[in-house]
């Protein structure tokens, strides 16, 4: 492989299956990584697929009177058409029974056999066709296999056999030498204990059915479906078609599998290889699982999420940012939808949304919509702008190193703290406050110049992994949307031809209203469904119906109501109150005025969510003292499910302004 090439792949899905949101983190993780190795300027490769052969296929096509391939024509177009709705840019796409990889698992069978490390024998032992894998008598439980509880069947046949034994130490001085090779640390001390415990050789081949590569030289046998799904990986890249190619592709960087076929891509794919002479890849990546209320997702339990009404619902981006958001890749997580809109009202909604939104509002209020680069001009006027373009730099870099990594997760929060420093910027320098003058107007147009620079440099962290809104939010801005696929080595600080004219404000991420979602029929939702509950059907209201039940409380006079002074504040800091899980100490604007609120939000907002935000604040409630803190006022809210939803606007309103 050449020096800057990258090649990831993904596993190839067996079409038997229905595509859930498991299949599409991979995917996603995958194309996001891919994404950005291509923003690196890397020339990469990216292969996804499917898996197409198999007893299990063969039977399940009997049982419908159709011929395999004609079943398994219909059923690939489902991942197909996945993938094009999740915004997957792989490369390649292979079938397992299309004629190049018919050829490679020939010209590898045949290597292997040649080195004379395949032999005939017969196999005696128990088969799982769910698992399409084979297990030793003391991992049978209850007749199940071990792996996910399918039904076993003993097995006696001719079989080809792999000389797996023979490579047990190299294998084990391999982990040694590069422990990079399996990926988390975790995986590689599970593989390696497994192969330390002994390698029995491998039986490679079936005669018990006939949809499957056949065996060369011998068509009574076909090849082991894994021997044929592994060898996907080089079959796509020209083995035994296209040396030239090959030797330009191979070695891949990463092959990106689920923690439970780890076993498969980690000891035999590598014997394998090995015993073809062939190079290893340089990383295999066990992720861990998503996991409901139920435990681990599984098509044969019934515990599946379907991804495809999660997109018609909440958007392709905000499920693809959550996914690589929620899980740290290696790990478990658990799914909910409950989880799935907290993630999209806090991150996309309440932080990046609403600082494009606001940012373009005052662009449009304060500027005409025309915007300046902040260069020279921008620095004398504002010379704090300076350190909002170093953070952006080092968000970025510390952005690309996580992704380089393979970490996602931490690789987003990084880029949120430039989205989170951007927004305590205009918190600061209070782009929205009256002006006295050239000097303040000139200053102003500075902060909302470093402010539309700092979402320029976001849109650009965010196109590996929000494709669609990286481009939208350059065009709002005012910049082509192809500028997301520009490399970030091609990024400046206030590096464009100004001016530029920014669109009006839209909201980029429309909030998710929680309590509707989950008012809704399960049936009509179309994700996890609604998060669990003990009380049965008939139970008592919960207190959001119990509200709305309430009898009408006495009526005040027009005089009562006035004694209250109701102004709109911003939040200029918050932060927990030690010891006490509802409850967030604010210090707000007034506008003129700084005051601090103990408010009971904790449980709906995070702190960092609040700052900038306008908020309705009770001015003259006689002060109070709360674990210890004088509270100088009270936030107005609605109450929903007895959780507090803030009071907002959807113009920019200045602090200290009366609220009638």
């Amino acid at each position: 492989m050449t020096q800057d090439a990258y090649y990831i792949t993904t596993p190839i899905y067996y079409v038997n299956d229905v595509p859930h949101i498991g299949h599409a983190y991979t995917t996603i993780v995958a194309d996001a990584i891919a994404r950005h190795q291509r923003l690196n300027g890397r020339a990469t490769h990216f292969l996804t697929g499917t898996d197409e052969y198999g007893q299990k296929i063969e039977r399940a096509a009997r049982r419908r009177g159709l011929e395999p391939g004609a079943l398994v024509d219909e059923m690939v177009e489902r991942f197909r058409h996945l993938w094009k709705r999740l915004a997957i840019s792989n490369d390649d796409f292979i079938r397992t029974t299309e004629p190049r990889h018919h050829q490679a698992v020939s010209r590898l069978f045949e290597t292997i056999r040649a080195r004379g490390d395949i032999y005939l024998d017969r196999y005696r032992g128990w088969y799982c066709t769910g698992c399409e894998a084979f297990f030793t008598g003391s991992q049978i439980v209850d007749g199940r296999c071990p792996e996910q509880g399918h039904p076993v069947e003993e097995l006696e046949e001719e079989s080809y056999f792999f000389r797996l034994s023979r490579y047990q130490d190299s294998l084990l001085r391999h982990y040694e030498q590069h422990p990079e090779f399996v990926r988390p640390e975790s995986r590689l001390n599970e593989v390696r204990e497994f192969v330390r415990a002994g390698l029995r050789d491998l039986s490679i081949s079936r005669t018990g059915f006939r949809w499957g590569v056949p065996v060369p030289g011998d068509p009574r046998h076909v090849v082991y479906v894994w021997f044929d799904a592994l060898t996907n990986y080089i079959s796509a890249v020209g083995y035994g078609s296209d040396p030239a190619r090959f030797d330009r592709a191979w070695p891949a960087d990463v092959h990106l599998i689920g923690k439970d076929i780890v076993r498969f891509h980690a000891v035999y794919w590598p014997a394998f290889l090995m015993s073809a002479g062939l190079p290893l890849p340089r990383t295999v990546f066990g992720h861990g699982w998503w996991l409901t209320a139920e435990g681990k997702m599984s098509k044969s339990k019934g515990k599946v999420v379907d991804p495809v009404p999660l997109l018609a619902r909440f958007g392709v981006d905000p499920v693809r940012y959550f996914l690589l958001r929620e899980m740290t890749l290696g790990q478990d997580a658990a799914y909910s939808d409950e989880a799935l809109i907290d993630r999209i009202n806090a991150d996309l909604a309440n932080d990046l949304g609403n600082l494009a939104q606001r940012t373009l509002a005052m662009v449009h209020s304060y500027l005409g919509g025309r915007v300046e680069p902040p260069g020279d001009r921008t620095l004398r006027h504002l010379p704090e702008a300076a350190d909002l373009a170093d953070t952006a730099r080092r968000a970025l870099q510390d952005y690309r190193s996580r992704m380089d990594a393979l970490e996602p997760s931490s690789a987003l929060a990084a880029l949120w703290e430039l989205v989170g420093a951007t927004n305590r910027f205009l918190v600061r320098h209070e782009p929205w406050k009256k002006t006295a003058g050239e000097a303040d107007e000139a200053r102003r147009a500075a902060v909302l110049s470093a402010a539309v620079e700092a979402l320029r440099w976001v849109a650009h962290g965010i196109a590996a992994a929000m494709p669609g809104s990286a481009a939208t939010l350059l065009d709002l801005l005012g910049f082509a949307e192809a500028e997301a696929a520009a490399p970030y080595d091609a990024l400046r600080w206030g590096g464009w031809d100004g001016p530029v004219r920014c669109r009006k404000a839209e909201a980029l991420f429309p909030r998710i209203d929680k309590d509707a979602y989950f008012a809704e029929p399960a049936g009509s939702r179309g994700g996890a469904g609604a998060p669990p509950t003990d009380s049965p059907a008939g139970a008592a209201p919960s207190a959001h119906e119990r509200s709305r039940m309430e009898n009408v409380p006495e009526q005040v006079t027009i005089q009562e109501f006035q004694r209250l002074q109701l102004r709109t504040g911003r939040v200029l800091e918050a932060s927990k109150v030690a010891g006490a899980d509802r409850l967030l100490e604010l210090r707000v604007d007034l506008g003129g005025e700084t005051r601090t609120i103990v408010a009971g939000i904790a449980e709906r907002y995070a702190p960092e969510t609040l700052i900038g935000r306008t908020v309705v604040v009770v001015a003259n409630l006689k002060p109070a003292r709360i674990r210890g803190i004088e509270s100088q006022g009270m936030l107005l809210a609605a109450s929903l499910d007895d959780k507090p939803v803030l009071c907002s606007f959807e113009e920019i309103i200045p602090p200290g302004v009366v609220v009638r």
